[in-house]
């Protein structure tokens, strides 16, 4: 089994649980208040190693208490850290949550030394030679460096997934180096221009997003499951229906439980089943690595 090299994000979130979210200008009594580990890179490297995938995690936080905070989870998890860095100047990321009483969430990221992560930061061993390597990256950090390490790493030969939040106007010169790219219904629009409501849609705006590169296109909807374009399928992969108390990090968990799959070998229809199943289970949980599940779950 090779490794799942995450490069991305770490932050600490600041969730606050209320009734409703607050529109502008408005003050609203929450509920329950909590600070978990977060970072959409961070959240897919917990998630894959707590599914047994043989993680590295590439990272970037400031010289502070977050951040050592975030290594001992980490070394806890299983994680290999040795490719963290530390930056002098800006603190650790973080970011501001609210959750509503169906799950849904609103969230604001302070990026502090995740926006300064680049390639010169990453050692020249992250970039292995074995082609079963699956290389996992976000958009919580500079594009340029997203753009250097797919070339680099598709020069290699190696697999890159990208799952494209917070969404950015993407090149296609990036975009011919994604093995699979992961948006959500969202985020497939953004880069499209073409609304995802229904299977129909979906496949629209998957081969529209294929054309420009990906050989694999997946699209998350929710509780309608994925919908994956391949060079012979066409089809949305259900998901076991769960009452959703929290959607943070659901995508995240999803990513890396893919990644997961496919360093096993599993098929792209089998690897977003898998994917469903460990995004179902987050979901039905609060937090962001917190709701990651193990591989026991999954397998029982």
């Amino acid at each position: 089994m090779g490794r799942i090299v995450v490069i991305g994000s770490t932050n600490t979130d600041m969730v606050v649980k209320s009734k409703k979210i607050p529109a502008p200008g408005e003050t609203i009594i929450g509920g329950t208040f909590f600070m978990n580990p977060g970072g959409k890179g961070a959240n897919q490297a917990v998630a894959a190693a707590r599914l047994n995938g043989k993680v590295t995690l590439v990272t970037k936080t400031g010289n502070d208490y977050f951040s050592e905070q975030a290594k001992h989870i980490f070394d806890f998890e299983g994680i290999e850290t040795k490719y963290m860095v530390k930056d002098a100047r800006n603190p650790s990321g973080i970011a501001l949550i609210m959750v509503d009483q169906d799950g849904e969430n609103c969230i604001v990221v302070a990026p502090g030394s995740n926006g300064t992560l680049s390639a010169y930061d990453i050692d020249d061993e992250v970039y292995g030679d074995d082609p079963s390597d699956v290389y996992l990256m976000q958009l919580e950090i500079p594009v340029s460096t997203v753009e250097f390490v797919a070339e680099r790493v598709f020069s290699r030969g190696n697999r890159v997934i990208l799952n494209p939040a917070p969404v950015k106007q993407l090149s296609n010169e990036l975009l011919k180096c994604l093995h699979i790219i992961t948006p959500n219904e969202i985020e497939a629009e953004l880069l499209t221009g073409i609304k995802v409501t229904d299977a129909s849609s979906a496949e629209k705006c998957a081969e529209k997003l294929r054309s420009r590169g990906p050989r694999n296109v997946i699209i998350t909807m929710g509780a309608a499951g994925a919908y994956l374009l391949t060079d012979n399928i066409s089809r949305i992969i259900p998901v076991i229906p769960v009452k959703a108390l929290d959607t943070t990090a659901a995508g995240d968990v999803f990513n890396g439980a893919l990644a997961v799959a496919i360093c096993e070998g599993r098929d792209l229809t089998d690897a977003v089943r898998f994917a469903n199943k460990a995004a179902a289970i987050s979901v039905t949980r609060m937090g962001a690595q917190s709701s990651a599940p193990y591989r026991k779950e999954i397998d029982s």
